[in-house]
């Protein structure tokens, strides 16, 4: 029998019964029963690496890393663990469009919020990862991520190709405050914020207000669309205290792309990316900031010329 870390997957499901299953590859949702020779070691490793109060951690095993949710089944625990690449890959490695590529490598010199959606599992943190990653490389700079737990192996120097130097530090946010760890990033003067998700008003918050203060924030949200993003952002900002008037203009300033992903496809998965940004010039006249602004999210056509364009290879924004 094979070891966990011979075994290629993404996901590995135990049961409370000590069940293990992963995908089985030939099909888009179906699973199969797998029996890991070092199931015992690993298992015991799991619950050794539990803090007994966060559901949510990683564990790092025979050289690799884990995301774990451990949660309690009406029959005991089950866990969900999704593996980590040993190194982050590189963003044109994801098997987006070249168009699409290009583009969001030409951010790195822009200022606002990256925000990259979709449901659980859809490749979100590999991507701004992914991007975070080029960009040190191609600029250098200083990088705070807030992640929990921390997933792709960032934290390190980075020597970029014109010989300057990139650091990234990676932090957990302190006793589960996301909005007061992204006040004290802020403090560290980075140019670059990487916050793993969305998910507490404080945190919504205070990405809006990094966004519009000359940092790159990248982040993700749960959503189902581009306009679902938009719109979760600012209800967790209203839910917080902040004003849905003020959270419009906010992100409506700060924005440059907000982009939804799926992934497609059986044994090997691809990525089916849907996205709209905003003029990286905030100087200049720009359609999608109005429509923000005016919390009214008609979308669609917006959208829809954009993918159009940079299919085409056209320029995305046309002075007004």
């Amino acid at each position: 029998m094979a070891t966990v870390t011979e075994t290629n997957f993404a996901d590995l499901y135990i049961t409370p019964d000590k069940k293990c299953f992963i995908p089985d590859k030939r099909t888009e949702n179906a699973l199969m029963i797998f029996e890991p020779s070092d199931f015992d070691d690993f298992y015991e490793r799991l619950e050794e690496n539990w803090d007994k109060k966060n559901p949510s951690y990683s564990l790092f095993y025979e050289g690799i890393y884990y995301r774990v949710e451990r949660t309690v089944a009406l029959d005991g625990v089950q866990f969900c663990i999704r593996r980590m690449p040993a190194q982050v890959p590189s963003f044109v490695s994801l098997g987006y469009p070249k168009q699409l590529e290009k583009y969001m490598l030409s951010l790195r010199k822009a200022s606002g919020l990256i925000l990259w959606s979709g449901s659980t599992g859809a490749g979100k943190t590999t991507a701004i990862s992914s991007l975070l990653k080029e960009y040190l490389m191609m600029e250098g700079g200083f990088a705070y991520t807030i992640e929990d737990p921390n997933e792709q192996p960032l934290d390190g120097i980075y020597k970029t190709h014109n010989g300057g130097l990139g650091l990234c530090k990676q932090t957990q946010p302190h006793r589960g405050d996301w909005g007061a760890s992204l006040k004290s990033a802020l403090r560290s003067k980075p140019r670059y914020i990487m916050v793993g998700e969305i998910r507490t008003p404080d945190t919504a918050s205070e990405v809006l207000r990094a966004a519009t203060s000359g940092h790159l924030v990248l982040s993700t949200i749960h959503a189902n669309n581009v306009s679902d993003a938009i719109n979760s952002v600012v209800k967790y900002a209203a839910a917080g205290g902040m004003s849905e008037d003020l959270a419009y203009d906010l992100f409506s300033r700060g924005m440059l792309g907000v982009l939804h992903q799926t992934l497609v496809g059986t044994s090997v998965k691809r990525a089916s990316t849907s996205f709209l940004f905003a003029n990286p010039d905030s100087t200049k006249g720009d359609q999608v900031r109005g429509i923000i602004k005016s919390g009214k999210l008609n979308l669609g056509t917006s959208i829809e010329t954009q993918m159009t364009r940079m299919a085409r290879n056209l320029p995305l924004f046309v002075d007004v």
